[in-house]
């Protein structure tokens, strides 16, 4: 990886890893602080959410001089369901709304597969170069994971409470810095020639 990809995705994680943090303290200091029920809590922590998916975008597009299609759609999903969340007092919708996004990318992946299309190769050929069974293992990998969160957070916020469903949350990304480390191990077996990989983060976004 060169290193202007490698510093963009850098400050690219740490946004959104500044963006999940100032949500999680939104909500902590309405709920717990303010003495507001779960529910309320949500809706006022989503003003959070839509300002932080708003300065990731632009700071996005201030490092990389374009908007990349990754952090653009899960940009995009944010503003849309925070903003429908804000207008509706419904906090269900930004729940949803990451069943939505994961379970689309999972169908985007997964439905390249049959057809030898690997839409990773294009979103990240020019950090990694890696042969056409590594994009194919990488699709396979990513599609289940999405996948795998479209289903446990249909699980979670349907059955548990709003503090649990933030908890997940947050623990979920967490979860998605680990995938994405464990998965340079196998973008290594597979590298065209030697480059030094950075984790690439499945997390996409509040």
């Amino acid at each position: 990886m060169t290193e202007t990809p490698k510093k963009a995705s850098n400050i690219r994680q740490a946004v959104d890893f500044g963006a999940l943090v100032a949500f999680m303290a939104a909500y902590a200091i309405n709920r717990f602080a303010r003495g507001l029920d779960g529910q309320e809590a949500l809706v006022q922590a989503t003003w959070v959410l839509v300002g932080a998916s708003l300065i990731a975008l632009i700071v996005g597009y201030v490092v990389e001089r374009r908007l990349a299609p990754l952090p653009l759609l899960t940009g995009g999903f944010a503003l849309i369901f925070g903003v429908l969340t804000i207008v509706f007092h419904d906090p269900n919708l930004l729940k949803i709304k990451l069943s939505i996004q994961n379970g689309l990318l999972a169908v985007v992946l997964l439905g390249s597969l049959p057809l030898n299309r690997y839409p990773f190769k294009y979103l990240l050929g020019e950090a990694i170069r890696i042969t056409d069974a590594g994009w194919r293992g990488l699709t396979l990998r990513y599609g289940l994971y999405f996948a795998a969160v479209c289903i446990i957070n249909e699980i979670v916020w349907r059955t548990q409470s709003d503090d649990a469903w933030v908890a997940f949350r947050g623990g979920l990304w967490i979860a998605s810095a680990v995938f994405g480390v464990w998965q340079v191990f196998f973008i290594m077996k597979h590298l065209i020639k030697d480059e030094e990989p950075a984790p690439v983060s499945p997390d996409t976004g509040l």
